[in-house]
């Protein structure tokens, strides 16, 4: 696979470049809500608790989709509604998602929402790597049932 060039890298430090790239609160959302199979603008918006805005999400998938995170197809019912996934790029962003949904419930005390809290119930006396690699196996084949790809 070919490198997406970055220009005008304000420093050389990989994690500096992968903050510019996914760093902000918005775009991991997006990340975690195609992971979880939210696939449409309209399900982002509808189905997703944190209630960001239009044109931040509008300007997120498109930053995303520059960067190669992740794509976008027709919806086999309506091709006037863009069905967005991961790139395998986007997909390899799984293990970020999966430290970062299991250390702040380390940390820090919150409700956790009923999903979140299935998925811990679900995994918490799994392998990590194992949940790991299943969750991207799993999705990689949900893209391709979905899109093809």
């Amino acid at each position: 696979m070919s490198k997406i060039d970055i220009k005008n890298n304000r420093s050389g430090c990989p994690i500096s470049t992968s903050l510019d790239i996914i760093g902000d609160k918005w775009s991991l959302i997006v990340v975690r809500d195609l992971f979880i199979k939210r696939c449409t603008f309209s399900e982002m918006i509808n189905l997703s608790k944190e209630c960001i805005a239009t044109n931040i999400l509008s300007d997120r998938l498109k930053k995303l989709k520059f960067r190669g995170v992740i794509d976008f197809g027709p919806n086999t019912k309506n091709k006037n509604i863009k069905e967005y996934y991961l790139t395998n790029i986007g997909i390899d962003l799984y293990p970020i998602i999966y430290e970062l949904h299991t250390w702040s419930p380390n940390y820090f005390q919150f409700e956790i929402a009923p999903v979140a809290k299935k998925w811990m119930d679900d995994n918490s006396a799994k392998d990590k790597m194992d949940v790991i690699k299943k969750s991207m196996e799993d999705y990689r084949i949900f893209r391709f049932k979905k899109h093809g790809i």
